[in-house]
């Protein structure tokens, strides 16, 4: 790799890498150098991304695993742990967008998969690899959200409650880290973007119209690498990189 790309010699690790913004993003980080840790329950469209980093002259290892079962965060952290000792950069964006419905309707069993995911299993990646983040020279936590984190909308409840919750979670987290100088956290919210789930959510939405998951990549992997203190939201420009 050449040791002029951004994150030559850094460890990254990225959920919800098999499509979207997930893959994008875990693309543009190998692309600047990073190995990176793919994440999500897929093997085979896993493979296909490591595939593609390696093609690209990049290096990628795949973890196939669900993020709300028992102790696979727990396991995943001790191997990486073994092998890197450290982490430097961590890309919580796995999620579910669950039935879009009234609050009176939401399916409790449903509602309890995507607190499961989309607030419990980042709490968890938290605690599993905050020491290794500290271990690392500087080390960037970045999150993903939505607007209806923090601006209710009819119908979404259930999945905007978890972005809300999520959102607070690591604002606490960022400031019981800045102390340290060392971890960032930036939670960002990517806008309109041509993703799965932004197809079941306006199902009669022209795709062409949106910006792809590559526009997003790119803003993430230049929040990082400007080095810049935790904030508190990031949003993503329709056409190309980010304001705050």
């Amino acid at each position: 790799m050449n040791d002029s790309k951004s994150f030559a010699g850094k460890l990254a690790l990225v959920t919800g890498a098999s499509r979207g913004i997930g893959a994008a993003t875990a693309e543009a980080l190998a692309a600047e150098g990073a190995h990176v840790i793919l994440v999500a329950r897929s093997a085979t469209a896993l493979e296909e991304i490591e595939d593609r980093i390696h093609a690209a002259g990049g290096s990628a290892t795949i973890a196939p695993l669900d993020l709300t079962e028992g102790e696979s965060i727990g396991k995943l952290a001790s191997a990486i742990a073994e092998r890197w000792q450290k982490l430097d950069i961590m890309v919580l964006n796995a999620a579910m967008l669950g039935s879009l419905t009234p609050v009176q309707d939401i399916d409790p069993k449903e509602y309890s998969r995507l607190l499961s995911l989309n607030l419990l299993a980042n709490q968890a990646l938290i605690a599993a690899f905050d020491p290794l983040l500290r271990k690392a020279e500087t080390a960037d936590v970045v999150v993903l959200t939505s607007s209806v984190g923090s601006t209710p909308r009819a119908f979404w409840g259930a999945y905007g409650s978890s972005k809300a919750a999520l959102e607070n979670l690591l604002g606490t987290y960022a400031d019981e880290t800045a102390y340290t100088n060392r971890i960032r956290v930036q939670i960002i919210d990517p806008g309109a973007t041509r993703t799965r789930m932004r197809a079941l959510a306006f199902p009669g939405e022209d795709p062409d119209e949106l910006k792809t998951p590559e526009v997003v990549a790119t803003a993430i992997v230049d929040t990082i690498r400007s080095g810049a203190a935790s904030s508190d939201h990031i949003r993503v420009d329709p056409e190309r990189g980010t304001v705050g």
